[in-house]
């Protein structure tokens, strides 16, 4: 088993911490319009669980690729791709499959936790560049 590097436990966590704050959300726009009940927060459990389990299982391949050779590497990113695009797709059956979540509460979850990715890289992306700007004055 790989040790996870620091940075791959560090962006996991950003990416868990967004994708709690859409939840959230998600969670009280259901309780708003009076939809909410428990297989809605399971569901939204299940769904944004799976996807941060996801980002971190990619990081873990990443890190393994990075100081292999080019050919491994290459091989490495393709089975990590492969290796998760079928568990995503089993825990996915499973989450609409249990009676216990909310079909479409998963579903949102697994694009929420997406759109936490992005709105994580734009935050970085922001700060580096407030950095690099404070630098250049």
């Amino acid at each position: 088993m790989i040790k996870p590097d620091k940075t791959v436990v560090k962006e996991t966590i950003s990416v868990a911490l967004w994708s709690v704050i859409f939840s959230l959300i998600m969670q009280a726009i259901f309780l708003l319009i009076g939809k909410w009940d428990y297989t809605v927060l399971l569901g939204n459990l299940w769904g944004a669980s799976v996807m941060v389990l996801n980002f971190y299982t990619m990081g873990l391949f990443v890190q393994k690729a990075v100081v292999a050779q080019e050919d491994d590497a290459k091989k490495i990113m393709k089975l990590s791709h492969m290796l998760r695009t079928l568990a995503l797709f089993a825990l996915i059956v499973i989450g609409v499959v249990v009676p216990w979540f909310s079909t479409l509460t998963v579903i949102i979850s697994l694009f929420l936790s997406h759109f936490a990715i992005l709105c994580k890289a734009y935050k970085d992306n922001f700060n580096l560049k407030k950095e690099e700007s404070a630098q250049d004055e």
